[in-house]
């Protein structure tokens, strides 16, 4: 092979990877641009006729998706200083929130649940426009020693009441819960051996199928417009299998959401993986929610334990691996709800350096990432005109608007509306 012929192939390798990048990119926005956004025709009326040159302004309040993480460490960082940090950068971007109700933890005397400081949390998410979920009501991974005691029959008995108990105290506060977690390897053997007393009590109950038909009857009877979900890490087909038989005669399932954990600690998924999971799970025609996603700052594996820091180079890796997971996943059709697992790496799971802030609680070039996608280029604010009709045509983000209309003569009015389906007709009458 002579030089020039080598050198056209060494720059075809280099330059076939941009057009790869640009066309994933490029179906990607196409998708977003079909999925979720809308069209809205406004028109302004004075005294029954339309008010031409009208300038109205189309501000973006609320995305109709869920853009969202959990919120475990609110009001516990180590200092005022990092809370109010912590508070600030959450609402900042975020518009949903997921609580713990870790049983062993909430509940670590019987008899004793913590619903006082998840009120506390749940109000604040209230104040700033954050939709809240509280995860998991059923899991067998750990237990208080009272459960231990108390034995598994009882125990089961005590799980139906617990979900009963909290779903029933929040109903208005929280409405959207993990009913069951990791369901399909409920007995793997981590859980035998840090929940020995549950993995029986589920077994008891007749295992996954019945033991989640018998949860989700409880949450439904507490609550019936309740959200319930599934959630699990497991996404191959004995995920499938534990759903399809959730569903009943006529293939309606008992679940109102698919729930998807993708902690990507060992290496981000690729985009062939994520649609490939999303296509598998979008059969039951429900919404999919990715509710445990994790994109490392630092070095990728399992096995780093206390070595787990994030550095400037994973910083920007992270970074760019945010922009693309989020930007597929926003694209599917099926995804409704996409939340980050932990929000700071003060505080996160493992001590991982799996953050969108800094253990201090600065922005992580992460952060900043999702801030552009979410408040940037998936977030509309427009200024437009009407013709003569008294109509301004506009295509938008689904979500919650304020829509301001200024006449000639100085008249202003302010109006809120909720842009959402595949077409929207919204009057602004002038008096």
């Amino acid at each position: 092979m002579n030089r020039v012929v080598m050198c056209v192939c060494f720059l075809a390798i280099l330059v076939m990877p941009c057009f790869a990048q640009d066309d994933w990119r490029a179906e990607a926005d196409a998708r977003i641009e079909k999925n979720r956004k809308t069209d809205v025709a406004i028109f302004v009326i004075r005294d029954d006729e339309p008010v031409a040159d009208a300038e109205v302004r189309v501000k973006m309040v609320r995305h109709e998706f869920l853009f969202g993480c959990n919120i475990f460490m609110h009001g516990r960082a180590a200092t005022p200083e990092q809370n109010a940090a912590y508070n600030e950068r959450y609402a900042e971007i975020l518009n949903f929130a997921t609580l713990p109700y870790y049983w062993w933890d909430y509940e670590r005397v019987e008899g004793k649940p913590g619903h006082e400081s998840r009120e506390r949390t749940a109000a604040w998410c209230a104040e700033h426009g954050i939709r809240t979920k509280g995860h998991p009501l059923a899991w067998s991974y750990g237990e208080a020693k009272w459960m231990t005691e108390r034995g598994p029959e009882a125990v089961w008995e005590r799980q139906l009441g617990r979900i009963t108990d909290c779903v029933s105290h929040f109903q208005g506060k929280i409405d959207t819960w993990d009913v069951v977690n990791e369901m399909t390897q409920f007995d793997r053997g981590e859980c035998v051996k840090q929940a020995p007393t549950m993995v029986e009590a589920i077994r008891l109950a007749g295992g996954p199928v019945p033991a989640t038909k018998a949860c989700f009857a409880a949450a439904r009877e507490a609550a019936p417009d309740a959200c319930l979900l599934v959630n699990d890490y497991i996404t191959d087909v004995s995920y499938e299998r534990l759903l399809d038989a959730l569903c009943d005669e006529n293939g309606k399932p008992i679940f109102d959401v698919v729930g998807i954990q993708s902690h990507m600690h060992g290496g981000t998924w690729s985009n062939e993986r994520i649609t490939e999971v999303c296509d598998r799970f979008s059969k039951y025609g429900l919404p999919i929610h990715f509710t445990e996603l994790t994109i490392l700052s630092g070095q990728t594996g399992w096995e780093l334990g206390e070595n787990w820091n994030s550095t400037p180079e994973g910083e920007a890796k992270q970074a760019a691996e945010v922009t693309r997971v989020y930007t597929m996943l926003f694209s599917q059709p099926a995804v409704q709800a996409i939340t980050w697992w932990d929000f700071s790496d003060q505080g996160a799971w493992q001590r991982a350096p799996a953050g969108l802030l800094r253990a201090d609680m600065s922005e992580k070039p992460a952060y900043s990432a999702l801030r552009d996608l979410i408040k940037g280029a998936w977030w509309t604010d427009v200024t437009l005109q009407t013709d003569a009709a008294g109509k301004a045509d506009a295509r938008v983000f689904r979500g919650t608007y304020e829509v301001t209309v200024t006449l000639a003569d100085g008249t202003v009015k302010v109006s809120s509306a909720v842009f959402s389906g595949n077409e929207n007709d919204f009057h602004v009458e002038i008096e």
